[in-house]
């Protein structure tokens, strides 16, 4: 492994985080719990990898089934199930975890560890003979981990702190299903054969304003508690 591949595969890793710090600059959460996060977001790869061979081993399904299967389950619903898991194991009932917007960064931070280790391994399999795809991994794949992430922990937070127990079921459930949906969806457009500018572009647009919404409203929060 090169440095300039390394950098190449961080360096988008360590903008999102530096974003993500400026946002929860009302009430910062420790340092230490936020880099256990991310390291242990980032070692979930071990096995999601594992998880994911045996899927792939077992599963029989071709075609558009497959590619469904591919992107829905064997990507979506390992990834993510294991970065909230990071996130339940880690932070959830740390008493550090004490706004709304906390569930955001937690689990933006789970996911951008698991993001930072596999633009690793996918620039060190496919830069040498396609330098694109740094850029479109910095670009698309790097920021898709961390609007997944906030998704997760919008509706981690509200579980948290809703009153309404069916309201919470409801709010940890979609804490799950919201990111599997997105992820899967962001795994299946990208493996049809169709034009990016059709679906995949207005996807990642739909991606940034639907996250943004969700971090500016508990930003604001955050703000206006903390002042």
């Amino acid at each position: 492994m090169t440095l300039n591949i390394l950098s190449l595969a961080l360096i988008p890793v360590a903008v999102f985080v530096v974003i993500l710090l400026v946002a929860d600059r009302h009430n910062r959460e420790p340092a230490k719990l936020l880099a256990k996060t991310f390291l242990f977001g980032l070692l979930i790869s071990i096995p999601v990898l594992i998880i994911q061979i045996i899927l792939n081993s077992i599963s029989a399904l071709t075609g558009l089934f497959g590619i469904i299967f591919q992107s829905f389950i064997v990507a979506g619903l390992t990834e993510e199930y294991m970065k909230r898991f990071v996130v339940l194991k880690i932070a959830y009932n740390n008493p550090a975890f004490d706004e709304k917007l906390d569930g955001i960064i937690y689990c933006a931070f789970a996911a951008l560890g698991f993001a930072a280790i596999e633009n690793v391994l996918y620039l060190i399999s496919y830069y040498p003979t396609d330098p694109s795809v740094a850029l479109y991994r910095a670009v698309f794949s790097v920021p898709a981990h961390m609007l997944f992430g906030i998704t997760m922990g919008y509706y981690l937070s509200l579980a948290k702190y809703c009153s309404d127990p069916l309201m919470c079921r409801k709010y940890f459930n979609r804490s799950l299903i919201y990111p599997v949906l997105m992820h899967g969806t962001f795994n299946f457009i990208l493996s049809i054969n169709i034009p990016l500018l059709l679906a995949f572009v207005p996807f990642v647009i739909f991606l940034w304003f639907y996250n943004m919404k969700k971090l500016n409203k508990f930003y604001r929060e955050s703000r206006a508690m903390n002042q």
